[in-house]
């Protein structure tokens, strides 16, 4: 992926208060009745509120949908984009991804910034670390072992290294939705027709004019694969500084390229592959 992505993410984030960045200006519609009626075990709580359909109740059938799809996936790589908001500093990283879900194994090679720096989780391996290498200096301390939650480990990320790929992504926004159904006066939208790069997405979006307890984003936009019903991108954003200011974006997470049962194996999380520079 062109370097020059990064920048247009960002570059629209910034202009795309209400929606512009969906689909070049695409019309919000309303839901389709396959979203409205579809069901769900794992969510039957959640469709109904006092006898009515939750408006948050569309977005968890998506994203519900787009877990099932999940399901036959076994490994995947991807380019993988992140902007966040790490204290006051934005970071935007792009990363190389191959991800692998059981065992639970992340290996992530960074493209901008930090380019050939390379890291290696494995679930329930390596004492619990992270295996670390940076490049050009950082590299003389050689291989580094990290707590995933450790300052260290996130000095520039919100979230530990744990939570990445799509379902996690995914199941970090159906128990947030989850956890807001009691709250009041939340607004819904959908895009049928957006676009991340060239892939065309279905989005949910929710959002709050005001802060209530219980609610830590302003706005959530959940991007759904037409094609393969896979998540591709969440974002989240701050509530404005004063009324009628942009939403700060907080985080943004992308995956492109996706490339699914590729039969990622042991050697592609492990320091000795050829290929690496551990």
């Amino acid at each position: 992926m062109k370097s020059s992505y990064r920048t247009e993410i960002s570059a629209l984030t910034r202009r795309d208060a209400i929606g512009r960045l969906l689909a070049g200006g695409a019309m919000a519609v309303a839901l389709p009745a396959a979203l409205l009626h579809a069901e769900d075990e794992r969510i039957a709580t959640a469709i109904r509120i006092g006898g009515t359909s939750h408006a948050l109740a569309p977005g968890l059938r998506l994203a519900v949908e787009s877990r099932r799809a999940l399901d036959s996936v076994n490994d995947y790589s991807a380019s993988f984009y992140k902007e966040e908001m790490v204290g006051r500093k934005r970071v935007n990283h792009q990363l190389t991804l191959k991800m692998r879900e059981t065992p639970f194994s992340v290996y992530l090679r960074f493209e901008n910034p930090h380019k050939g720096r390379e890291v290696i989780f494995i679930a329930e391996k390596n004492g619990g670390k992270m295996l670390a290498h940076g490049t050009g200096i950082e590299a003389i301390v050689g291989t580094l072992e990290l707590d995933p939650s450790s300052d260290r480990a996130l000095e520039e990320s919100r979230s530990p290294i744990t939570n990445i790929g799509m379902r996690k992504l995914l199941e970090l926004t159906i128990a947030q939705w989850n956890s807001e159904l009691n709250i009041p006066d939340v607004k819904v939208r959908y895009f049928p027709n957006a676009k991340v790069a060239n892939v065309e997405c279905r989005v949910f979006e929710s959002s709050y004019a005001q802060k209530h307890k219980g609610v830590k984003f302003h706005m959530t936009r959940l991007y759904v694969d037409k094609e393969t019903s896979f998540p591709v991108r969440v974002e989240q954003f701050d509530f404005p500084a004063k009324t009628g200011a942009q939403p700060p974006i907080v985080e943004q997470y992308t995956y492109l390229d996706v490339k699914p049962n590729t039969g990622l194996g042991d050697i592609d999380f492990d320091v000795k592959n050829p290929g690496y520079d551990f």
